[in-house]
C-alpha cells in the first residue's frame, strides 16, 4: 500500500494522521460527516469538542496535565492547537471550540501528505495498515465488523453533555466571578444558592421527566460524567459533594450562606457562551429549560444547546488489544480512541498519538513499541491493555496508574510532583533513544 488509512476524524484520529504524515508517509484519513453524522457533532470540523474545558487540569500535579506535557514532548498537533486557541479557564486547559477545531482542520488539510475523503467505511482490511478512531459513536455497520474481527462483543456506557447558556440571558447581579480556593484567575460565574433554593431546585431536579431508554439497552452511566438527576437521585447532599460544593467560595457581594453553587464557564474566547460545569443531563428539553431556571442567575436563561445523553461504544481492550493499540489477532489493525477504552479526549489524542507512531514502524519494517511504563501515555495503555476483564470500565489518566515510587512519600502533592518528574524523564530518554532514529 502507499498510504497508511486513519479511520474517523476526531482528536486521535486527526492526531494519528498527523503522527504518520510527519513521519513521511502518506495518509487517507477517512470522515463520514457530512453525509452522516452522530448524536454528539454539530458541524463538520474534524477534532470537534463538546465542550470548552475537555482538555481539564493543565498542572503537572495532575495526571491529565502530565499527559498534556508529555504530548507536547511528542510533537503533538492537538496540544500545538489547544494551546493556540486556550480562553482563560483558571487552572484548566479551555479552549475555544470553534477556533480549535478550525485550527485541526487547517493544519490536516494543509499537510501534504494527508488527504481527507468524506465517506463512511464499512469494512476492515485485516492486511492493511489501519487505525481506527471512528471513537464512542462508531456506526453501527463498522461497529458489527470490529465485533466480527476481534469475535467479541462490545460494550457500552451512557456519556451525557451539559447545557450550554447564553452569556447575555444570565442575571450579573446575582452570580459572582470566581475560581475554587482563589486558585488561578476569577474565571468562573458562580450562582449561589440558599437553603430553600437548593431544596426546591432538588425536589424538582429528581421529579423532571428523562428521556426514556430504548428497551435493549442498560442504564449503566459512566461515574465520570453522571447525568445530574442520577447523581441527586443518590442523596439529597450527593450533588453538594459533587458539582455543586460551595467549599472555597464566598458570595461577597451579596454576603448570603451559600449552601451549593452551580459554576458557568466560558465555552469561548468572548464569553458569549457558558457551560453548566458537571451538568450533564438526560432531562427533556422542556425540563431543563423549566428546572435550571431555578438556579439563582439562571432564571431567564436561554439555551444555546440543551444537555443530551448518547450510547457510547468500546471495545473489551484487556481481551483483545495490545499496548501497542495493535489487535492481538490482526496487528495491522490499530484502535486507539475513546473506543478502545480509554476516557476523556486527552486520553483520546494520547492513543492517537501512540497509534500513529505505531502504524508508521509497521509500514517502515520496524517492530512497534511500547511506551515507558513510568510515562502518562505506558501506564494508560497498560491499564486499557492488561486489566481485568471481568469488569472492564474506560478509565482516564490518573497517578494511580503509574507504577508507585520506590520511596513512600505522605505528601500527595509532593508525590505527585515526583512521579510527574520521572514520567517526563523517562518520555525524553525514550524519544531520544527511540523515536528520534526512526
Amino acid at each position: 500500500m502507499e498510504y497508511i488509512k486513519v479511520i474517523g476524524g476526531g482528536l486521535a484520529g486527526s492526531e494519528a494522521a498527523w503522527q504518520i504524515a510527519q513521519k513521511g508517509i502518506k495518509v487517507k484519513l477517512f470522515e463520514m460527516r457530512p453525509g452522516k453524522t452522530t448524536p454528539a457533532h454539530s458541524s463538520n470540523l474534524l477534532a470537534e469538542l463538546v465542550c470548552s474545558n475537555s482538555l481539564r487540569a493543565n498542572s503537572l500535579h495532575n495526571a491529565v496535565g502530565l499527559l498534556k506535557e508529555e504530548m507536547r514532548l511528542l510533537d503533538s498537533l492537538i496540544m500545538f492547537c489547544a494551546d493556540s486557541t486556550s480562553v482563560p479557564a483558571g487552572g484548566a486547559l479551555a479552549v475555544d471550540r470553534k477556533a480549535f477545531s478550525q485550527l485541526v482542520t487547517e493544519k490536516i488539510l494543509a499537510h501534504p501528505l494527508i488527504e481527507v475523503v468524506r465517506e463512511e467505511v464499512f469494512s476492515l482490511r485485516k492486511e492493511e495498515i489501519t487505525v481506527i478512531t471512528t471513537g464512542p459513536l462508531t456506526s453501527d455497520k463498522l461497529a458489527a465488523e470490529i465485533a466480527k474481527l476481534t469475535g467479541k462483543a462490545h460494550l457500552y456506557f451512557y456519556d451525557a453533555a451539559a447545557p450550554i447558556i447564553y452569556g447575555e440571558t444570565i442575571d450579573y447581579d446575582r452570580v459572582f466571578w470566581a475560581s475554587r480556593y482563589g486558585k488561578g484567575s476569577a474565571d468562573y460565574l458562580n450562582c449561589p444558592l440558599n437553603e430553600e433554593e437548593y431544596a426546591k431546585f432538588y425536589r424538582n431536579l429528581i421529579e423532571a421527566e428523562v428521556y426514556p431508554l430504548k428497551d435493549f439497552e442498560k442504564d449503566r452511566c459512566f461515574e465520570g460524567c453522571m447525568p445530574i438527576e442520577v447523581m441527586a437521585k443518590r442523596g439529597y447532599q450527593t450533588m453538594l459533594f459533587g458539582p455543586l460544593k460551595p467549599v472555597g467560595l464566598s458570595d461577597a457581594k451579596s454576603g448570603n450562606k451559600i449552601v451549593g453553587v452551580v459554576q458557568l464557564r466560558r465555552e469561548d474566547a468572548a464569553g458569549a457562551l457558558f457551560n453548566m460545569v458537571g451538568f450533564q443531563t438526560n432531562l427533556k428539553w422542556n425540563e431543563q429549560k423549566r428546572v435550571f431556571r431555578m438556579i439563582p442567575g439562571l432564571e431567564k436563561a436561554e439555551f444555546a444547546r440543551y444537555g443530551k445523553m448518547h450510547r457510547n461504544t468500546f471495545i473489551n481492550s484487556p481481551e483483545v488489544l495490545s499496548q501497542t493499540t495493535q489487535l492481538r489477532e490482526f496487528p495491522h489493525l490499530l484502535i486507539a480512541g475513546q473506543l478502545s477504552g480509554v476516557e476523556g479526549y486527552v486520553e483520546s489524542t494520547a492513543s492517537g498519538l501512540i497509534a500513529g507512531i505505531n502504524a508508521s514502524r509497521l509500514y517502515k519494517g520496524l517492530e512497534p513499541v511500547v511506551f515507558p511504563r513510568e510515562s502518562a501515555h505506558g501506564s494508560l495503555l497498560h491499564y486499557i491493555a492488561e486489566t481485568q476483564t471481568d469488569n472492564f470500565q474506560p478509565m482516564n489518566i490518573t497517578f494511580g496508574l503509574l507504577p508507585p515510587l520506590t520511596e513512600k512519600i505522605r505528601d500527595k502533592k509532593r508525590r505527585n510532583s515526583l512521579l510527574a518528574e520521572r514520567a517526563l524523564e523517562a518520555i525524553k530518554t525514550w524519544k531520544k533513544d527511540i523515536l528520534d532514529v526512526m
